[in-house]
């Protein structure tokens, strides 16, 4: 569930100190054979003790050590800057002939509109946890994170990342609870049907359960919910029919529920069909998952929508909080 847009990467360029930790630990060590001490001079003593380096040598492995930091630093450098053209290669941009998001958040705009502290609560499964990602500051909730903050300077903003790999609808019930409501999440972002169309399940026996699990969430009070449905992938498209239905299903509940459901399948078809992007231009090679560009244009498109119901808010555009029907722009 996504969608496009040029996305502002200035927060990938403060990669986290671990990077440069696990980039310093194997280089430090594949340098300490090389640097070994200086042969010490011929001594007259029948038994000499050994020498102690000298202060030269002491020196040249200082500058040995030095310069294993800076290639380690030039590296990540190179990292981040590689991340933050990701824009420039492939624009993210919009889907053509769109909807237009209809001010879907009001409690998630409305708090950050007044400068108040905001929870989001990414939940799913491995397209929420990063799968796919070269690193897990490039997966979609810290995208989408590291964008909102940029935007909002000032706001306490968390979004905390509830993805596990290979669940779905009936392994995500059991940590609703825990892992959600008991967050008193402002917006719940909830992928889910892509694991039960991979396993053949019923896609009705799934909508009913996430059909159950917004009630709950909707019954805890103060939460905006969007839906986020099936990615288009070869994976997914062996299925078509079971991921029609899913899609389809999905969509239902969100307009019955009154939540945002983000067609992400349709999204990056349009990456696909109207946009000429190769589907590895996006998916990984396993046909299934994002790579780096499709997280970050996913989370662009997330976050553009969230700005634009704030935007809202400020301008005092009433958003009646039975109206969260959520298509990307």
């Amino acid at each position: 569930m996504s969608s496009l847009r040029p996305f502002c990467l200035t927060s990938w360029l403060a990669v986290p100190a671990t990077a440069v930790l696990l980039l310093l630990t194997p280089a430090a060590h594949a340098q300490t054979p090389a640097a070994q001490p200086a042969t010490p001079a011929p001594s007259q003593s029948p038994d000499p003790a050994p020498a102690a380096p000298s202060q030269t040598t002491v020196a040249a492995r200082s500058l040995e050590q030095r310069g294993v930091t800076s290639r380690a630093i030039d590296k990540v450098k190179e990292v981040a800057k590689s991340a933050a053209d990701i824009f420039s290669r492939v624009p993210c941009l919009p889907p053509k002939g769109g909807s237009k998001a209809m001010g879907s958040l009001p409690h998630v705009a409305s708090k950050l509109a007044a400068g108040q502290p905001v929870v989001i609560v990414a939940f799913g499964s491995s397209s929420t946890q990063g799968f796919g990602a070269s690193s897990p500051e490039f997966n979609y909730p810290n995208r989408l994170a590291a964008q909102l903050r940029r935007h909002y300077p000032t706001a306490d903003i968390s979004v905390i990342n509830a993805g596990v790999g290979g669940e779905d609808a009936p392994e995500m019930m059991k940590r609703l609870q825990t892992q959600v409501i008991d967050r008193h999440p402002d917006l719940v972002i909830w992928q889910v049907g892509t694991n039960a169309v991979l396993r053949n399940l019923d896609p009705a026996d799934t909508a009913k359960l996430v059909e159950d699990g917004i009630s709950r969430i909707q019954a805890a009070g103060g939460t905006d919910i969007v839906l986020v449905d099936p990615q288009y992938s070869p994976a997914v498209n062996q299925r078509k029919e079971s991921a029609g239905k899913m899609i389809k299903l999905l969509g239902n509940v969100a307009e019955l529920r009154k939540v945002g459901i983000f067609p992400r399948f349709e999204v990056m078809r349009d990456w696909h069909e109207n946009q000429s992007i190769p589907v590895e231009g996006f998916v990984i090679a396993d046909g299934l998952h994002m790579n780096d560009w499709g997280y970050a244009c996913f989370a662009q498109l997330l976050g553009d929508d969230i700005i634009r119901s704030v935007g809202q808010i400020k301008l005092g555009v009433s958003v009646p909080a039975d109206v969260r029907t959520y298509r990307p722009m």
